[in-house]
């Protein structure tokens, strides 16, 4: 029988847990007060930001050194040495203005007759591109 009155015992903790739902009720209360602080520190970060003035990035000497392009590249950019941000700056042009960027999935740049002989493939996505013009500069 004394294990019948244990159990009753434990029972009575469980009557507490309305209590602590009446808590987390009030909880949102402090939600309200959280969301005012936000905005402070946004400000804080904005008198930080005008204070220090942003250091201007230097590039990288080994993309500012000239390189020169095979033949089949040149037909692309020409003969002249440049560095290797200039080559994909050029070959973008060349894309741009022979509309070569695929319209349904712009991703991919479709090759014409002097791009196949760099990218050996008649369609290749532009984040390859880098990698198979890289093949092609010394």
């Amino acid at each position: 029988m004394a294990t019948a009155k244990k159990a009753p015992a434990k029972k009575a903790p469980a009557k507490k847990a309305p209590a602590k739902k009446a808590a987390a009720k009030k909880a949102p209360a402090k939600k309200v007060a959280a969301k005012k602080a936000p905005a402070k520190k946004a400000a804080v970060k904005k008198v930080a930001a005008k204070k220090a003035p942003a250091k201007k990035r230097t590039p990288n000497a080994a993309f500012m050194k000239a390189m020169t392009p095979s033949a089949a590249l040149a037909a692309i950019i020409g003969s002249k040495p440049v560095p290797r941000t200039e080559v994909t700056k050029k070959v973008w042009e060349y894309i741009k203005a022979n509309k070569l960027q695929d319209s349904a999935k712009r991703t991919m740049i479709n090759a014409d007759a002097k791009l196949r002989e760099i990218f050996k493939k008649a369609q290749v996505s532009m984040f390859e591109m880098t990698k198979l013009i890289n093949n092609h500069l010394s």
